[in-house]
């Protein structure tokens, strides 16, 4: 790496921020140009810089990684984004490439395999912790093939999607889960959309049927 290449970081944990600043400035050419600790004020931060790389967690205040990701690649779509993580769940892996990360890394990962992730993601690549890269494979493979089943299927969709479809099938209108879950109509109307993408449904009664089926009401 000879040119500089400017980071962001985005984490809730100050000293974890902090930790990760020091190991990224130790090798030459990387800088970290700006920090934030929730997603508003990383979307807010990029307004004002222009980072070649944003390393972001899912886990976040006021708007977690996921919807961050997915702002950042429709706002700034050159700018690359390296999810940094607790959650093995692939279903959150699943999530982060759909938003459009360039990366899903695990904390416990980090160390040694930070920089070639960063590397990877410079040069046009997608990188994946090794302990999911094998599982998303799998998971890819019997999707394009036609071969999910209705239990696989419902390990895709994220903690929040499954609240949702509960809720939905309870008759809740899109207001009254936004009011439920504290978040706005717009959101509930995108988290319906991709549960319908993700479960290839057309119509809300096949989405009732399906939480049926799967014993959610």
């Amino acid at each position: 790496m000879t040119d500089t290449y400017r980071v962001v970081l985005a984490d809730d944990h100050t000293l974890f921020r902090r930790g990760l600043k020091s190991i990224i400035e130790s090798v030459a050419g990387l800088q970290v140009i700006g920090e934030a600790g929730d997603g508003l004020e990383l979307l807010n931060l990029l307004r004002t810089m222009t980072p070649e790389l944003v390393i972001v967690d899912i886990s976040m205040p006021n708007l977690r990684g996921i919807e961050a990701v997915r702002e950042i690649r429709k706002q700034y779509p050159d700018m690359k984004v390296l999810v940094l993580t607790m959650h093995k769940d692939r279903s959150y892996l699943h999530q982060a490439i759909s938003a459009g990360a360039d990366g899903y890394l695990l904390k416990e990962d980090a160390d040694p395999d930070l920089f070639l992730a960063i590397e990877r993601i410079r040069q046009g690549k997608i990188y994946v912790s090794p302990h999911l890269e094998e599982g998303m494979i799998e998971d890819w493979v019997q999707i394009r093939r036609g071969n999910v089943s209705r239990s696989s299927q419902i390990e895709v969709l994220t903690p929040r999607e499954k609240e949702v479809i509960k809720l939905i099938a309870d008759g809740k209108s899109s207001k009254e889960i936004g009011e439920l879950l504290l978040i706005s109509v717009r959101t509930v109307e995108r988290h319906r959309a991709n549960i319908m993408d993700k479960l290839q449904l057309k119509k809300t009664a096949d989405l009732v049927k399906y939480a049926i089926q799967e014993k959610y009401i």
